[in-house]
């Protein structure tokens, strides 16, 4: 895949702060805890357990409540959940404020010493992905990231192998209409089944962040919801 570096438009967004009725009395809770061999134990939650599972690598805010609601959702479609910390403890705010310098951010982190390049995130990816198969004894994993996640879903394609389905938005910075022609002519060069699906009226981070008080954007972030769910029904089961 090919993308843009994060920018103001991976923070911004709305908290969500309810479940769809249907869903409320299958909810898992999720547990905060340090995956062994994580940088500084990395939190993570799991959520249900089975022989396959859901790898949930978040956009920039991490485990928060927006994306525990939709590892919840995962998990009540059937499939242990791990979401985990990319960030080593360092995760940005909802809406924040003023400038903000994201590249700085990412090659330094916070502190200045706590960078979230690939080398400091790659291994992360890999103990959660050694995490599930050796102790939890999952036989097939599939992965979703958003926004920054969705990077080290393609990054680790070969770890998790399989098809690839990919839920675009109709204004993204980050994952523009060349940058999307150019993942469909990478998928097609691969060889695998995908998927490459746009939706009208919404912009990056809506399947995690978008206002679902607006009716194209909640039909929009469940429609790619169900996308996922499909995929890995035919494609993981």
């Amino acid at each position: 895949m090919a993308s843009n570096p994060p920018a103001k438009c991976c923070t911004v967004g709305v908290k969500h702060d309810f479940l769809p009725p249907q869903r409320r009395a299958h909810r898992h809770h999720l547990q905060d805890r340090p995956v062994r061999g994580l940088p500084r134990d990395a939190p993570a939650g799991v959520a249900q357990a089975q022989d396959t599972a859901i790898l949930y690598l978040p956009d920039v805010i991490s485990i928060w409540q927006n994306s525990k609601l939709m590892a919840d959702q995962f998990a009540a479609n059937g499939y242990l959940t791990l979401i985990i910390d990319l960030f080593n403890g360092d995760a940005l705010s909802l809406n924040r404020s003023g400038d903000f310098d994201f590249m700085s951010w990412l090659t330094k982190g916070s502190t200045g010493d706590n960078p979230h390049t690939t080398e400091a995130v790659d291994p992360i990816v890999v103990e959660a992905i050694k995490y599930l198969k050796q102790e939890k004894g999952v036989k097939k994993i599939g992965a979703v990231g958003y926004c920054f996640g969705a990077k080290y879903v393609a990054r680790h394609y070969p770890d998790i192998t399989g098809p690839l389905s990919i839920a675009a938005a109709e204004t993204d910075e980050i994952f523009p209409a060349e940058k999307r022609h150019r993942s469909e002519e990478i998928l097609k060069e691969g060889g695998r089944p995908y998927q490459i699906n746009l939706y009208s009226q919404t912009e990056h981070g809506f399947t995690v962040r978008c206002d679902v008080s607006k009716k194209e954007q909640k039909f929009a972030k469940e429609q790619a919801f169900l996308q996922a769910v499909t995929w890995f029904n035919h494609w993981l089961l």
